[in-house]
């Protein structure tokens, strides 16, 4: 199944095209990914039909072989949200493609598997056992907060029922939600490295991309979800309101 999918959830803008079978490896994947320079504005209204176009044209075959879209719908910013849901409607309906929604957290908490066994610490033997390592999403929420997720060891990422629900998080409550030797990705992790490593939560390297919210995994996850029955279904999940009610 080839699918397309974008994700406008943070700063950051992502695309891919994966040919993909549900709970598989994906055959084949080629993704664009823009990160704006520090202090700059998020680029997805001017990055993202560019992006699309980009892996499309890589991928070969165009639009005709696409079967599924997926967009990421947050949590995130409600700007980038709302560029990015709206394009994936936009086309879904243009083309007549299924839609699908995937968790951008999911997303993001997909690519980080791949580092749990890393993360875990080796006790001695005499030692107490460790709390089992698991996985924590995090996206910036801003005002002093993060969009969170998180995983136990184990799990099988790509099942849907295992997508928590996700929450919004002060720092002093991320303790609460990773054992020691978890791992933590994402823009929230970063900005609260120090909270987290003083819980032994492990925090892969600024540079490292597992931070990033790769559209190949909304590929992955979106071959085993069921499409939403017409595009204007598929709605943001912003989990509060958007700064500017709040200052109105």
């Amino acid at each position: 199944m080839r699918i397309v999918a974008l994700d406008t959830a943070t700063r950051a803008t992502a695309a891919a095209v994966a040919d993909v079978l549900p709970g598989e490896v994906p055959q084949f994947a080629v993704e664009r990914y823009h990160e704006p320079p520090a202090g700059s504005r998020p680029g997805h209204a001017r990055e993202l039909l560019g992006a699309l176009e980009e892996v499309l044209m890589s991928a070969g075959g165009g639009w005709s072989r696409v079967e599924r879209i997926a967009v990421g719908i947050g949590p995130g910013t409600f700007t980038g949200l709302r560029i990015g849901i709206a394009s994936a409607q936009a086309l879904a309906r243009a083309r007549a493609i299924p839609l699908v929604g995937v968790s951008s957290l999911h997303a993001l908490g997909l690519g980080a598997a791949k580092l749990i066994p890393a993360a875990r610490p080796q006790p001695p033997a005499a030692a107490d056992p460790q709390p089992p390592a698991g996985i924590l999403a995090l996206i910036d929420a801003r005002r002093g907060e993060v969009f969170a997720a998180g995983w136990p060891a184990g799990g099988d990422l790509l099942q849907a029922p295992s997508q928590p629900e996700p929450s919004v998080l002060a720092p002093e409550q991320l303790s609460d939600h990773a054992g020691p030797g978890s791992v933590a990705v994402g823009d929230g992790a970063i900005k609260f490295r120090s909270v987290l490593e003083r819980s032994g939560v492990v925090v892969p390297n600024d540079d490292d991309p597992a931070h990033h919210i790769s559209a190949i995994n909304h590929c992955r996850l979106a071959a085993a979800l069921d499409p939403a029955p017409r595009p204007q279904d598929v709605q943001p999940e912003y989990l509060r309101i958007p700064d500017a009610e709040i200052r109105g």
